[in-house]
């Protein structure tokens, strides 16, 4: 249960805001959010007693007074946005600062007709019935729930039957207050025989203390693909908790890359359900960390249908005395024959003090299945540093050209180039000897 002074102070926050907030002329959209405020209240937050959170604790929440954001005056400059923006290529660019979307820091090129590309409070104002069924659910969890009640905005992409989205879609989430929580809450639904690719992408200014609360929920029709990039890239005193949930339909692929860099405390919980045969599935995931950052992923791929495909592929970079946990299910229900399903989770610890829980898992209930899980835990090896010291190349150089050569078979599987090369950037900045290496290469 939650404590009763932070409820009382949520509620407080609550009542104060409740007026302010995208659909509040939507009657079923105020149910909702005080439905949702309810639940949260009932349950308050997971503690290290409960099984998914035993190894990263929430506890802060209840000791650092987190402020709802407001929408106020942006003073993000088109200067500041081209730090984060992806030089070069021609995406989509949707800028959100502090919880609400920023049109005069935005760039939505050509698209077609149909198709809806905007923010999720203008949606409610213009077309609040689209929403209804989409917001209604994913709030079973205490920061889910939480979302629902505080939601300001998010990005919304609705892709009809048949329609395309050639240009990458660049959604980017500044933060530049302290002390303040942003409730995101961002909708993908792509219809029939349709494509797209979504980045989404999370910064902070000065390294504040602050905290994000974001939701994805995407929605894969048959024969739809959706390509998803999850960024983080927050400052060190950041607190970042997420949930990306698809349901993928007949013959289906959703690709999913979480990319997980910043904060003091991070927790992405990404999953997906095979409601219908045929669909294809990737997860990959990097997460490089040091000093005293903790970052917990926690994945589930459920394979309710037969014939469906998935792939799970997480690695992991850790240094100082940074902590990072994988709990990755996949579950393989009885109906689902033919399922082909394989994960995999390698870390590599570069201090005595970093530490590493991982726990792949898998829960089979039906019998003409293959599927496979591994998960390995190491340093760097002493016969590979061996042969390059033996060649000339100095310690420094020879563990961050080890330590990349570790973290670039995620890399690799980025498709958009840009972003790749973005985070190609971000590896050798972190790495001993990086901008020699970059010669190297």
């Amino acid at each position: 249960m939650i404590g009763a002074q932070v409820r009382d102070r949520y509620l407080s926050d609550f009542k104060r805001v409740e007026a302010t907030l995208p659909g509040r002329a939507v009657s079923w959209m105020q149910n909702t959010r005080r439905q949702a405020f309810e639940k949260f209240a009932a349950s308050g937050f997971p503690t290290t007693r409960d099984e998914d959170w035993k190894y990263t604790s929430v506890a802060f929440l209840g000791e650092q007074e987190f402020v709802p954001s407001v929408a106020k005056v942006c003073e993000i400059t088109q200067a500041q946005i081209s730090t984060w923006a992806f030089a070069g290529s021609a995406n989509h660019l949707l800028v959100f600062v502090d919880g609400y979307y920023a049109p005069g820091l935005s760039k939505i090129g050509a698209i077609e007709k149909q198709v809806l590309l905007t923010s999720t409070a203008d949606l409610l104002v213009k077309q609040p019935e689209l929403l209804a069924p989409l917001l209604q659910r994913n709030i079973d969890s205490a920061f889910a729930a939480l979302n629902t009640a505080f939601m300001t905005d998010g990005m919304c992409l609705y892709l009809p039957a048949g329609s395309i989205v050639e240009d990458a879609i660049h959604v980017l989430y500044i933060a530049t207050s302290p002390s303040k929580i942003y409730h995101h809450r961002n909708i993908i639904v792509a219809e029939d025989n349709t494509q797209a690719t979504v980045i989404e992408h999370y910064v902070g200014i000065n390294d504040a203390v602050y905290f994000n609360n974001a939701i994805t929920s995407v929605d894969v029709g048959n024969n739809a693909t959706i390509e998803h990039y999850k960024l983080q890239q927050e400052g060190v005193n950041a607190f970042h908790i997420a949930n990306i949930s698809a349901i993928q339909n007949r013959d289906s692929r959703f690709n999913s890359h979480s990319l997980a860099f910043g904060s003091r405390l991070a927790r992405n919980d990404i999953s997906t359900r095979f409601q219908d045969s045929g669909g294809e599935c990737e997860m990959n995931g990097l997460y490089v960390v040091g000093g005293c950052q903790h970052i917990d992923h926690h994945t589930c791929i459920d394979h309710a249908k037969p014939r469906c495909t998935s792939r799970e592929y997480y690695r992991g970079v850790l240094s100082g005395a940074s902590r990072a946990v994988f709990n990755g299910k996949v579950i393989v229900q009885q109906d689902a024959q033919k399922t082909d399903a394989q994960q995999a989770n390698h870390n590599l610890l570069l201090s005595k003090d970093a530490e590493i829980d991982t726990k792949p898992e898998l829960q089979i209930y039906a019998d003409d299945v293959k599927c496979a899980h591994g998960a390995t835990i190491g340093q760097l090896d002493d016969d590979m540093m061996f042969y390059l010291r033996s060649r000339g190349i100095s310690n420094d150089m020879a563990h961050g050209l080890l330590t990349y050569a570790f973290a670039h078979d995620i890399v690799d599987r980025i498709k958009f180039e840009p972003l790749r090369l973005r985070i190609e950037q971000i590896l050798m900045a972190q790495l001993p000897q990086g901008e020699k290496i970059k010669e190297l290469l």
